[in-house]
């Protein structure tokens, strides 16, 4: 990465928890998530982005998602992140394309 920032993200899936990653381009990171290309939230989708934190290079991105995903990094993001009482429409329906099993 020549110049840029990286990200440290957090989305709401729609089961209710939260991924926490790092990248380099965010929105092609998101474009991912949603198309399925990511192995770790395809029965988790939809996703939403909830947070993020830019940071000045990729190896500080991950180091603060390693730092998020800790018991204090939880509660920090529980502190800053306002999550919906309910799971707003577009979480709670199957994405198009999609069977029950969240094949494609």
């Amino acid at each position: 990465m020549s110049g840029g920032f990286a990200y440290t993200y957090v989305l709401l899936c729609a089961d209710r928890n939260l991924y926490i990653g790092s990248t380099d381009d965010l929105r092609r990171r998101l474009s991912q998530h949603t198309s399925g290309y990511v192995p770790a939230t395809v029965p988790r989708r939809p996703v939403q982005l909830v947070y993020y934190e830019a940071c000045l290079s990729l190896d500080a991105a991950r180091t603060r998602e390693r730092q998020l995903k800790t018991g204090y990094g939880r509660q920090y993001l529980k502190q800053r992140v306002t999550l919906p009482s309910h799971l707003p429409a577009v979480l709670a329906a199957e994405p198009p394309g999609t069977d029950a099993a969240g094949g494609r």
